[in-house]
């Protein structure tokens, strides 16, 4: 490891008004961009294609949530960008982020329930210090993120849909505070270093549910001011911080939590926890390798849940473009189901057309994989995985399955 650099402290306005802020930004742009080389895995034109695309929704997602929606005096909750799919993000739940500056003030949140059936509301921090914008932080580089990561989110605390109080209309309020208010009241605690709050809207038929709606104020009352050039130096450290942190975090997944998943499913709950994962759910990753002739057939239980998916990504956790067209994943309300409730998932880069759900790969040799469960009544369900010839699959259906031996994981094996 090298050692960080030591940093030059200025005045924010005038590392904006010289150009240094943005220059610093650039720089990390840069930084982050070459991170690509670090990955020691054979990387195709299609998963370096997807990686600087990946790095333009990074700047989207930083500039949306900190140049955007970062303003101290007028919080929003707000989508985040479109097909910023990172994380593994579930096509059939939404995010609504809200960015603070640190957790000093109280909140209030007032809304509806709408006819969905579930989301959750969380609280988080991150290492991210109030006076970023008064330094560089490119020349650290990757080093920089032991200080200033806004991507290593912890949850502090969260909100189910299902335990707020509500009037008859389904209205709700929500206090957001360090401080309990007392009986009576729906509390969502923040800590003093609050990063902001993270809404998980879950679907099931997206297109026939009423969504919830959020309405957020500072509780003081404090009226929004003009932006200065002390905000813009400080949310564009963030923004860019943003882009180097969530970029290294994949490469470090791919190289090192999923390097020794090939083909399995992992449930732990601490490397989920460790991105700002919520405790109503369990969440395993893996990584997936389907050359053109094989064909990987999955089979689990998934038990009483509320929800469950199971996605395929790219290397860099984004959704696969066949998203949109409803494939690249299942999920309970549309799967198809064999006795007992067991799911058998298909990957293939021609449906060989066995009984399941066949998922197309839409031209990826590899990836990562995730299966998630929603308020789960039961232990996190075994996984099994065959890797088989897909011409054999093909003319001899799951027979081909019989003299294989699958890999077995999730977590009756962690």
């Amino acid at each position: 490891m090298t050692e960080i650099a030591d940093r030059v402290y200025q005045n924010g306005e005038r590392r904006v008004s010289s150009g240094q802020a943005w220059r610093d930004y650039c720089s990390i742009l840069n930084i982050a961009g070459a991170l690509i080389d670090t990955i020691e895995a054979p990387l195709d034109d299609l998963d370096r294609a997807e990686w600087y695309r990946f790095l333009t929704r990074l700047m989207r997602n930083g500039a949306e949530r900190f140049m955007e929606n970062n303003e101290p005096e007028r919080p929003r909750l707000r989508d985040t960008p479109w097909r910023q799919g990172i994380n593994f993000q579930s096509p059939d739940q939404d995010h609504l982020l809200c960015e603070f500056i640190d957790g000093t003030h109280d909140y209030v949140i007032e809304g509806t329930l709408g006819t969905i059936p579930y989301f959750v509301i969380a609280s988080w921090s991150a290492p991210m210090p109030v006076d970023a914008g008064n330094s560089d932080w490119a020349d650290n580089g990757v080093e920089g993120l032991a200080e200033f990561n806004p991507a290593a989110l912890r949850t502090t605390g969260f909100l189910q849909s299902n335990m707020l109080r509500t009037d008859e209309a389904g209205k709700f309020e929500i206090i957001v505070s360090r401080n309990d208010p007392g009986e009576g009241h729906n509390w969502l605690p923040i800590e003093a270093d609050c990063a902001g709050l993270l809404v998980r809207n879950v679907y099931h038929y997206r297109a026939e549910t009423v969504p919830p709606q959020f309405d957020i104020r500072r509780a003081d009352g404090s009226a929004p001011r003009p932006i200065s050039l002390s905000d813009v130096s400080l949310n564009l450290a963030r923004a860019g911080q943003t882009v180097l942190a969530y970029a290294h975090m994949v490469c470090h997944w791919w190289q090192e939590t999923l390097a020794a998943s090939k083909n399995r499913i992992v449930f732990d709950d601490e490397v989920y926890l460790s991105n700002g994962g919520v405790a109503d759910r369990y969440h395993g990753f893996g990584r997936w390798s389907c050359p053109q002739d094989r064909a990987l057939v999955i089979e689990f239980t998934p038990g009483t849940c509320e929800y469950w998916i199971f996605q395929l990504c790219n290397i860099w956790q984004e959704n696969l473009d066949n998203y949109e067209d409803g494939n690249g994943y299942t999920q309970n309300k549309i799967s198809t189901k064999l006795p007992g409730g067991t799911i058998r998932v298909i990957i293939a880069h021609q449906d060989p057309g066995v009984e399941g759900n066949y998922i197309s790969p839409f031209g990826h040799k590899q990836g990562g994989m995730s299966l998630r469960l929603v308020k789960p009544q039961e232990p996190a369900p075994e996984v099994v995985l065959y890797d088989v010839a897909l011409e054999e699959l093909k003319q001899n259906g799951l027979d081909a399955l019989k003299t294989l031996k699958p890999v077995a994981s999730g977590v009756a094996q962690s």
